[in-house]
């Protein structure tokens, strides 16, 4: 907990406006970055941060100190990407579902650019209920330890694992119906 942080905190629970400007402003690219995991829409993922950073405000009185201040927002945001995903988890397959139909069908993942391979990917991921692409985002593109999603989720380390794995399943199943998936021949 930095000093700025903690005097930007009481000023801002005591009325201050500009000291909670601060705090956004201090804070705001990472959490623009975190909110980049869970929609490649640049307007929807301005709304994410915002409403972010309207939870932060809401519950700031609820800060308790006991971790930086950048670790309690990410937890926050963690929580409003996840919700985010559960309110829009069927109109992303029926997006991803039209795109799909429209593009025809992929070449094989080596001939895709980087971009192309990212778009890809977030569309086999929004497939996954929220709960499982949220565990797998932060495993593998946030690089969250099994007990760092733990906390985040507030969830034991075990639940954590039986969940990864169960995403991870899920994810192969996918992958294997789009012909993605390895061929045991190989």
């Amino acid at each position: 907990m930095t000093d700025s942080d903690l005097a930007d905190i009481r000023a801002t629970l005591e009325g201050d406006d500009r000291a909670y400007a601060r705090i956004v402003s201090r804070y705001q690219a990472q959490v623009f970055t975190q909110m980049w995991r869970f929609t490649r829409d640049r307007v929807e993922q301005e709304e994410l941060v915002q409403e972010v950073f309207v939870e932060v405000f809401k519950s700031l009185d609820k800060f308790k100190g006991e971790a930086p201040l950048l670790h309690w927002i990410r937890r926050i945001a963690t929580r409003v990407g996840y919700h985010y995903w559960e309110r829009s988890a069927r109109e992303r397959r029926l997006r991803s579902a039209i795109r799909r139909e429209e593009a025809g069908p992929a070449g094989p993942p080596e001939e895709l650019s980087p971009s192309e391979a990212a778009e890809r990917l977030h569309d086999l991921m929004a497939r996954l209920v929220p709960r499982e692409r949220l565990i797998l985002t932060l495993i593998y593109f946030e690089e969250c330890s099994i007990q760092e999603v733990a906390d985040r989720m507030g969830w034991s380390e075990t639940h954590v694992r039986v969940e990864a794995h169960r995403a991870r399943m899920k994810l192969k199943t996918i992958l294997e119906k789009e012909g993605l998936g390895r061929n045991d021949h190989e």
